[in-house]
Parts: C-alpha cells; sequence; structure tokens
C-alpha cells in the first residue's frame, strides 16, 4: 500500500512540477518568440533588444542562486509556486506596456522569478525519489525546457495568427497564475506531509539528526568536492555555450557553410543534448542501483568523464575536419555528439551536487555549482569573442577544447576524492 502511495504522490508531483516548469521556461522566452512582432508596434534597436534581454539575464542567475539557498530554508512548493505566479504577473503587465525602460525593468522581474524555478524542483526530487532514481527523473523533468523551446515559438506563431503579442503575452501569463495555485496545491515537499516514511533515513528524525544533516554553512564550502564540481561545472558549461552561441558563425565565416547547414547543426546539437540528459540520468542511476553511494567516489563519474571525453574528441573534430567541402550529415552528426557529450555532463554534474551535499544544505550546493555554471557562460561570451576577433573562431575553439581536456583529466586525477560534503562524523575523520 505504502508503494503505491509513493507511486501515486510521484505521478502527480512530478506532473505538477513539469507542467510549472515547462511554463516557467516558456514566459522565459516569450519576448524573443514575439520580438518582431513588438518591434513593428515599438520601435527597438539592437541596443534596446539588447538591454531587455540581458536584463533578464542577470536577474536569473543572481535570483537562481538565492532560490537554491531559500529552497534549504523554506517550503520548496511554496518557493516553486510563488515564483510561477511572479511569472505569470509579471507577463500581464508587459502586455500593458509600451517603452524601453518599463520592457527592460518588467524583464529584470521576470528574470528574478525565473530563478525560483529549479532549485526547489531539485529539492522535491531529492525528496520523493530514491538515489537510484534521482538522475533519471532530475534529467527527464529538464527535458521541460526543450519542450518549451522547441514548441514556444510554433505556439506563439499559431496564436499571433488571430491575436496581437500583447492578447499572447496576457494569456501565457493567466494560465501560469492558474497552473501556479494548482501547483500549490498537487505539489507536496516530502512523503512524510502525506503520512508516508521520508525515503532519506534519518533526515527528519527529530533529535539531533543526523551528523550529516547538522551540517553547516562553513563545512559545505570547505568540502574540496564542492570546488572540483564547480570548476568542471564551469569548464562544461562555458564550452558548451561557445558551441551553442559561435559554432554557427564558426560554419558560416571560415568554414564556408550556408546558413541552412549552421542552423541544422544548432538544430543536431539540441536534438542529441535531449537525448544525452536523459542517457546520462538513466545509466548513472543504474551505477548508482549496482554499487550504491559511498563517501568516496561516485558511481556517476565512469559516465562523467566519458562524455566529457566525448565533448574534447567532438569538439576537435568540428575544429580539425569540418571545411567548405564536408558532407552535411558529417557536421550534423558532429553537432549531435556534442550536444549529447555536453548536456549528459550538465545534468549530471547538477545531480551530483545535489545528492553529495548534506540533506538540509542541498540547495545550497547546486546554487553555488549553477552560480559557477553561469560564470562560465559569462566567459563563452565577450572573453571567448575576443579571442576569435584577434586572432580567428577556429583558435578561440581550440583554446575551449584545450580548456575542456585540462578539465577532464584533472577530474579524472580527483575522481576517487571524498565526496561526501559537509561535517566528516568522527570515526571517519
Amino acid at each position: 500500500m505504502a508503494a503505491g502511495g509513493y507511486g501515486r504522490y510521484r505521478a502527480v508531483i512530478f506532473a505538477a512540477m513539469f507542467v510549472g516548469y515547462t511554463l516557467y521556461y516558456f514566459n522565459r522566452k516569450t519576448f524573443s518568440f514575439v520580438m518582431p512582432a513588438v518591434m513593428a508596434e515599438v520601435p527597438l534597436g539592437k541596443d534596446e533588444l539588447g538591454l531587455i534581454t540581458s536584463s533578464q539575464s542577470a536577474a536569473y542567475a543572481i535570483s537562481k542562486f538565492i532560490s537554491g539557498v531559500l529552497s534549504d530554508q523554506m517550503s520548496a512548493r511554496w518557493l516553486f509556486s510563488s515564483g510561477l505566479l511572479m511569472v505569470g504577473l509579471v507577463n500581464v503587465v508587459f502586455s500593458w506596456s509600451s517603452t524601453v525602460m518599463a520592457f527592460a525593468g518588467l524583464w529584470f522581474l521576470n528574470g528574478l522569478a525565473q530563478g525560483l524555478g529549479w532549485p526547489p524542483c531539485g529539492k522535491i526530487l531529492r525528496k520523493w525519489f530514491e538515489p537510484s532514481q534521482f538522475g533519471t527523473w532530475w534529467a527527464i523533468l529538464s527535458t521541460s525546457m526543450n519542450l518549451a523551446g522547441g514548441l514556444g515559438p510554433i505556439v506563439a506563431a499559431l496564436v499571433s495568427l488571430n491575436y496581437d503579442w500583447r492578447m499572447t503575452l496576457s494569456f501565457s501569463g493567466f494560465i501560469c497564475v492558474v497552473v501556479s495555485f494548482v501547483c500549490l496545491v498537487l505539489i507536496k515537499n516530502e512523503p512524510s506531509d502525506v503520512g508516508l516514511p521520508n525515503i532519506e533515513q534519518g533526515a527528519k528524525k527529530g533529535k539531533k539528526g543526523s551528523a550529516s544533516d547538522n551540517s553547516t554553512l562553513t563545512e559545505l564550502l570547505l568540502s574540496p568536492y564542492l570546488w572540483v564540481l564547480s570548476t568542471g561545472y564551469l569548464v562544461v558549461f562555458g564550452v558548451k555555450t561557445c558551441c551553442t552561441d559561435w559554432g554557427q558563425l564558426f560554419l558560416i565565416q571560415e568554414r564556408g557553410q550556408s546558413m541552412l547547414v549552421g542552423s541544422s547543426y544548432m538544430s543536431a546539437l539540441e536534438i542529441g543534448g535531449l537525448v544525452g540528459s536523459i542517457a546520462a540520468g538513466y545509466l548513472s542511476d543504474r551505477a548508482v542501483a549496482r554499487v550504491g553511494l559511498s563517501s568516496y567516489g561516485n558511481p556517476r563519474h565512469a559516465l562523467l568523464l566519458s562524455m566529457m571525453a566525448g565533448m574534447c574528441v567532438s569538439m576537435f573534430l568540428f575544429r580539425v575536419t569540418v571545411t567548405g567541402d564536408s558532407p552535411k550529415l558529417w557536421i550534423l552528426t558532429l553537432g549531435a555528439v556534442f550536444g549529447f557529450s555536453s548536456y549528459g555532463p550538465i545534468a549530471l554534474f547538477g545531480v551530483i551536487a545535489n545528492e553529495s551535499a548534506p540533506a538540509n544544505l542541498c540547495g545550497t550546493s547546486h546554487a553555488i555549482v549553477a552560480l559557477m555554471a553561469n560564470v562560465g557562460g559569462f566567459l563563452a561570451g565577450l572573453p571567448f569573442s575576443t579571442i576569435a576577433k584577434h586572432y580567428s573562431w577556429a583558435t578561440a575553439f581550440w583554446v575551449a577544447e584545450i580548456t575542456c581536456t585540462g578539465s577532464t583529466v584533472a577530474f579524472f586525477l580527483l575522481r576517487n576524492i571524498r565526496t561526501k560534503m559537509g561535517r566528516i562524523p568522527r570515526k571517519a575523520d
């Protein structure tokens, strides 16, 4: 009966989070979806467009870090639902606006609200799923972004056939508001909220809890493994961003490929990434089920390192073998392989940061490594393009390739260090 209870609640909670986060991501991109229609009504130059989109990106990076910390201090379902409510309200008000400063200010608020979405999801997944299931469901939930990103432009285009952009934003915002209340009702923080035993033994036993549950923020920050993960995530996310942001230009400007090939490469990369995320979660969960989690090393490391090596190899082949005469199929294959090899580690770094931290600080742990990933994303912007400006795109990609290879080797050498973050029990000290 208990197993049936778990299954029913897991299905309902996961479905609510999946729908909720799909709406989070769709409403993060609504301005991009309706941008041509907005520009036809409100005169916006490249600087104004950059200001609006950058304001959201900056707010999102800040908010996601703060949300990760907050998810350890307050109800995750309230955090998730409140953020979705705020996203919906901001979109509705945005549809009433007509000035650049109003657009930028409201999209900054949208970014702040967006950051409240993912960290609570990680917290709730850890509470409701076994360690041997955690990675798979984390990866499947992350595909809600691919779903929203893929179907979003089509949905927005269909709606715009009968309504203007203001109605499109108002309608999507209203749906967010309604679904936020549904999520608040359906999502439960942990099994004990509905009378079921918690998955993590000793996580809420009253007395004084386990040593790991009593870990402080200082003890978490002093864990070397946290910074090993953070550095690896910074490099992987930065290199992935280099390829998604600049790979198309490299193909067109330096390799003489058409715009169609460039855009097809991007699509292949995203499709490979979708498959890679799910494969990384499922295969690494099987490894965890086989050997379990311990204080030293992690069963997910083997797959993580294999995929990072795949990133290095596919980048090398992309830089060296692609010419103006290269078959389109070869270029698309390299894009799909890179997407598979890069999105997999991105999913795994989040999973490992969450499951290796003390239960009371898992949101904070994920927030720290995610913040470092955002630093990597920043480095993939202006610094990377500056190298290309002074040398070439090929040289810039060579630097990214060497950085990724060095990070992979370093992670391999450190793969068996203590991975259990937080306080070390005396008998293990």
